[in-house]
């Protein structure tokens, strides 16, 4: 038994893995591109499934790409799964999502050179589509496969570039042949960065994390004039431009008068026909709304589709929304919260219990079977960025605490 409580992971084994990966749609800086179901997606599959082969994994892919690498145990059963995804932004980092995958594929090294068989099978995944920085929703993969989004409603989803998710998974040849959601795991534990500033500030080198943010995306689409802009009174004006700077200037508006954890983004915005010249006549935004609270975030929406009521008709333009994507806000398994504070305790690691603020497939497997987080800390609180970090230390530090976790589910 003193054995097993002394096992920990290969920092150097495990970086070294992060830094191949990373190698894969490498761009200046330091960082990543990948964009999901790409040609660099395809290349970081292979070299991901190819390590999972060569730990003694059985590799199973669905229907959505997803992939499930099993170690079996001495007994049968639903899996212990740890994992996360390996695409990214067109301007990411090499740790997001990345790391909770290579960080399972090294526990299972570090049980695989002990000679340890746990009593349940241990599965590492990696999720297609996780970012939805090209296909719309975001964690895609996990939500097909509890059951969240019917399959063919995600293989017909059209991509930033007018490709759909069925066509270029056959292109790259991601889909595999078996059925969504067959792989129900007895639990699931997702090792991440944070993607903000608290762990690093505070100076802490783990978080607990106990919920999620709920999150509303949207599309709004702003039909007003195109006009002269130097013949054109302001008052008769239908600027779509204009709309749209202030549903922006509304939305900060908003976050700061709901207070609490209310967070209003937006994130894209194309203006037709985009000349310094030429009133607007049509304005695309997109608008993300996040709140820990499923009350707040409805009260939100409320808001922000009275305010373009009101300044559609006062403005004299149309405002359709779209939705984009909407989840719920999630607590996770108080059990497993509690056992990862506990095993960073016994590890020597300081923890904090917290919230995510970023969207996970953890959500998402939440529905279906107990699940946590485990962050480590992102210097500066930089993530879908280049400059994205963090130290190596504080890495083997989250692995270790998942390498032992998982132990403890997987004995249960």
């Amino acid at each position: 038994m003193s054995t097993v409580a002394n096992l920990r992971i290969d920092a150097g084994r495990l970086m070294a893995r992060l830094d191949a990966l990373a190698q894969v749609g490498a761009i200046e800086g330091g960082g990543v591109c990948r964009l999901a179901l790409s040609d660099e997606d395809r290349e970081g599959r292979a070299l991901v499934t190819g390590w999972m082969r060569d730990l003694g994994l059985a590799v199973s892919v669905d229907a959505i790409g997803n992939v499930f690498g099993v170690r079996p145990g001495r007994e049968d059963g639903p899996p212990v799964m740890t994992g996360s995804h390996i695409d990214t932004v067109r301007t990411g980092g090499r740790y997001d999502g990345n790391y909770g995958v290579l960080g399972g594929l090294e526990v299972v090294e570090v049980l695989n050179r002990a000679g340890i068989t746990t009593r349940r099978p241990l599965a590492v995944a990696f999720f297609t589509n996780e970012e939805g920085a090209r296909f719309t929703p975001d964690m895609m993969g996990s939500l097909v496969h509890v059951g969240g989004l019917p399959l063919a409603d995600a293989l017909a989803a059209r991509g930033i570039d007018g490709a759909t998710v069925g066509a270029e998974l056959a292109r790259i040849g991601a889909a595999g042949p078996m059925p969504v959601g067959t792989i129900r795991p007895h639990a699931f534990v997702e090792l991440h960065i944070e993607q903000g500033p608290v762990l690093d500030r505070e100076g802490v080198t783990l978080g607990a994390v106990d919920s999620l943010q709920g999150i509303s995306w949207q599309e709004l689409a702003i039909a007003g004039q195109s006009n002269h802009a130097g013949t054109t009174p302001l008052r008769l004006r239908r600027d779509a431009g204009y709309v749209a700077a202030a549903v922006a200037v509304f939305l900060r508006d908003l976050a700061r008068a709901m207070g609490g954890n209310q967070l209003a983004t937006v994130g894209k915005l194309d203006l037709m026909p985009n000349l310094i010249n030429v009133i607007a006549a049509r304005a695309t935004m997109t608008v993300d709304l996040r709140n820990t609270d499923e009350t707040a975030l409805q009260e939100a929406e409320r808001r922000l589709a009275g305010f373009c009521e009101e300044i559609a008709a006062r403005e004299e333009v149309t405002i359709v929304p779209r939705r984009l994507a909407r989840f719920e806000p999630v607590v996770f398994d108080p059990a497993i919260v509690a056992l990862v504070e506990a095993t960073a305790g016994r590890l020597g690691h300081s923890i904090r219990r917290m919230t995510s603020g970023a969207g996970h497939d953890a959500q998402m497997m939440a529905r279906i079977c107990p699940t946590a987080m485990i962050f480590t800390p992102s210097v500066g609180g930089l993530s879908h960025n280049v400059g994205e970090y963090t130290r190596p230390e504080d890495l083997a530090a989250g692995a270790d605490v998942l390498l032992h976790a998982l132990l403890a589910l997987a004995e249960a």
